[in-house]
């Protein structure tokens, strides 16, 4: 578990570059028994020859058998202990499509789903809805009023959106509506904290309101919230360990939760091609890099394992050349979870981890996969230890004591 106070006293200034290369989802399953894993299936010259030169793992998100939230799973990556710094997922997305969140506001993450004639959740993301799509949606809800609170209701990606309340009084403790299964209705708000149930009661006016609204629109007829909470405040990257941090990703989220730790966000394309032309552009201005690889996690989720597969070769391909080639000081390449093809969603396997520089002590694992890691010099181990190994093969942290 790193520990902030001691990072905070022994970082020290440097020239050295860490890049944090974050395949989402990317630890498997096999679909049949002896089967390879997704990452086993695909093809990696470039990946095996870098866990040659490397030592490897297995990182936890959160604990031997928890299943981690996207959120929670970075948050660990850059050290931070997930189960103290609980941020709502409301808040990752508003942050990432830059909302000016205020101190009293609320924000859940929504997304556009498909009810059927009995009001049982038939599709949790309405058919992955286009963009514009929900934008058109968004205005729609943008009608709803609700007693002395603003509301505001902003497209973000695909099927999902944010809604925000502002106004006195709000409070975070509130459980979300997505039940994260089929066959069943979705949730009410309910507080967790008796300060929370106005603002419990508050939302459930505004999912009522939305039912009558989106009733003949389809396959977007209805909505599941997750995560509201407030704004948490977290210790920066530049604080704690005295970086100069950037992400390049995609998806609004993950730039939400580089945004909450003080990462400078840095304008990109869509394709793996355009991000790493992103990082070469940006490359004398900072210390970090975090590189977010996101369709890994949407194949697994849609249980598509050869095209999770591909994707993972796509990055051999186009992304792991690219950056070695820019010689990294350090170089780190995991994922935030795994998200197996098998079960169609995150699992709480541990995470194939490597962690390549010059003085790393290389271990016998010769090409990344899950097998392989398990062998690894690194073992089975937490994923908020990772920044804590990067800084110190870095050569960004002195000594401790006399």
């Amino acid at each position: 578990m790193t520990n902030f106070d001691l990072m905070k006293e022994l970082h020290v200034a440097g020239q050295s570059k860490i890049v944090m290369l974050v395949i989402d989802g990317l630890g498997g399953l096999p679909m049949e028994s002896g089967g390879p894993t997704e990452l086993e299936a695909a093809r990696t010259p470039n990946l095996d020859a870098l866990a040659a030169e490397s030592i490897c793992g297995l990182s936890a998100p959160i604990s031997p058998g928890v299943t981690p939230g996207s959120g929670p799973a970075h948050l660990a990556l850059f050290g931070y202990d997930p189960l103290r710094y609980e941020i709502g997922r409301g808040v990752l997305e508003a942050c990432g499509i830059g909302f000016p969140l205020g101190p009293s506001d609320v924000a859940a993450r929504g997304n556009f789903c498909t009810v059927d004639e009995n009001g049982l959740v038939a599709d949790r993301r309405a058919g992955r809805i286009p963009t514009e799509k929900a934008a058109e949606l968004c205005q729609m809800l943008r009608a709803i009023q609700l007693p002395g609170v603003e509301t505001f209701v902003e497209p973000v990606r695909d099927y999902r959106f944010v809604l925000v309340l502002r106004g006195e009084g709000l409070s975070g403790g509130l459980t979300e509506t997505d039940p994260q299964q089929l066959g069943v209705p979705p949730r009410s708000v309910e507080a967790l904290v008796p300060e929370a149930q106005r603002t419990a009661e508050l939302f459930n006016q505004w999912i009522a309101r939305t039912r009558e609204l989106l009733a003949d629109q389809h396959p977007a007829n209805m909505v599941l919230l997750r995560g509201p909470d407030k704004t948490p405040q977290l210790p920066s990257m530049a604080e704690v360990y005295g970086l100069r941090a950037a992400a390049i990703a995609t998806y609004p989220m993950y730039r939400g939760v580089a945004t909450l730790v003080g990462m400078d966000i840095l304008e990109t394309g869509e394709t793996l091609e355009e991000e790493v032309e992103t990082l070469k552009t940006h490359w004398a201005e900072y210390d970090f890099f975090f590189f977010h690889v996101k369709k890994t996690d949407s194949a697994g989720e849609d249980g598509d394992f050869a095209l999770k597969a591909a994707v993972i070769e796509h990055v051999d391909e186009a992304v792991v050349p690219a950056i070695t080639s820019l010689q990294p000081d350090v170089l780190v390449v995991t994922g935030d979870h795994s998200t197996p093809a098998l079960l169609k969603s995150h699992s709480w396997h541990p995470v194939p981890t490597l962690l390549h520089s010059r003085y790393c002590r290389p271990d016998e694992v010769r090409a990344f996969g899950e097998r392989a890691c398990m062998r690894g010099g690194l073992g089975v181990f937490p994923a908020t230890d990772l920044m804590q190994l990067a800084m110190a093969n870095a050569l960004r942290l002195t000594k401790f004591g006399a």
